[in-house]
């Protein structure tokens, strides 16, 4: 019984052996034949890792570059609308340009037309003042006339008053042109006295009259002084009127040297250093004889 079980035992033990030989030289083989293929795995597994980090270096790479391309982008942009506005802003310095170019010649045409218009007068009034035979004295109606003429200045700038005195035809030639100018002299005397300037004045003693007249009525029409005032005018619409009739007649000298003195000169702008001229109050009518 004993024997038998040792044989058992030891058949059983050889039995384990066996098996455990076979087992040791199976997973040899199949680790042998496991070998390559681990290796490939890991190799695999490697390269998976490898592409992995060069999958996520691209992915920066990549965010780096959409960062770059936007900021580009808003950079580009920005520059387009900077651009945008200094074209705008050019074009409103041109525009600004043309207008005062435009300006400036506008400018330069009303200067030259003022300019060229500075010895253009416009006669705005006339008067007559009378006298008595052989006399240079003012009378009533005269001064009268005067006093009409000055109220008529305060309404005028830039004004000049032209004086002729004239004679009937009675007398020689000389008599004739030095009553003439005493009759002139007396007129600028009285218009001086009420606040005219001396300068706006122009005096000419012409003499005896062309119209030589016959009758006693025609007679007393020539014995007078003739006043007009002329007024400058820059707009250039009136034509160019002379100072005088008798600018070119040859310049006489009376008494007082008034003769012609300031004929076809440009007045100077208003007097601005005088009180402006004023009528005196109405002299009282008086009986006269013609």
């Amino acid at each position: 019984m004993n024997r038998a079980k040792l044989s058992l035992f030891v058949a059983a033990g050889a039995g384990l052996s066996l098996m455990s030989s076979g087992c040791l030289a199976t997973r040899k083989h199949v680790a042998n034949q496991i070998a390559p293929v681990q290796a490939q795995v890991n190799t695999v597994q490697k390269q998976s890792a490898d592409n992995k980090q060069a999958i996520g270096d691209l992915d920066r790479n990549l965010a780096t570059t959409d960062e770059k391309a936007t900021e580009a982008g808003r950079q580009a942009q920005a520059a387009a609308q900077a651009a945008a506005r200094a074209n705008d802003a050019a074009m409103q310095a041109q525009q600004r340009a043309d207008n005062a170019r435009q300006l400036a010649e506008q400018n330069g045409t009303r200067l030259d037309a003022t300019v060229n218009n500075l010895d253009n007068y416009k006669l705005v009034d006339t008067q007559k003042v009378y006298f008595k035979f052989g006399k240079s004295e003012l009378t009533p109606e005269g001064t009268q006339a005067l006093d009409q003429a000055i109220a008529q200045l305060g309404n005028v700038k830039n004004y000049a008053l032209e004086l002729e005195g004239f004679t009937d035809r009675t007398g020689n030639k000389s008599f004739n042109v030095a009553l003439s100018e005493r009759r002139a002299d007396a007129v600028e005397v009285y218009l001086t006295e009420h606040n005219v300037p001396l300068r706006k004045i122009h005096v000419v003693g012409v003499g005896m009259d062309e119209a030589n007249g016959k009758t006693r009525a025609e007679r007393k029409e020539d014995r007078r002084v003739d006043i007009r005032v002329y007024a400058l005018d820059l707009s250039g619409q009136a034509a160019n009127q002379p100072m005088s009739s008798s600018t070119n007649m040859p310049a006489t000298t009376g008494s007082n040297g008034a003769a012609d003195r300031m004929t076809n000169t440009t007045p100077v702008a208003t007097d601005t250093s005088m009180p402006p001229a004023t009528a005196p109050p109405a002299p009282t009518p008086t009986t006269t004889t013609p």
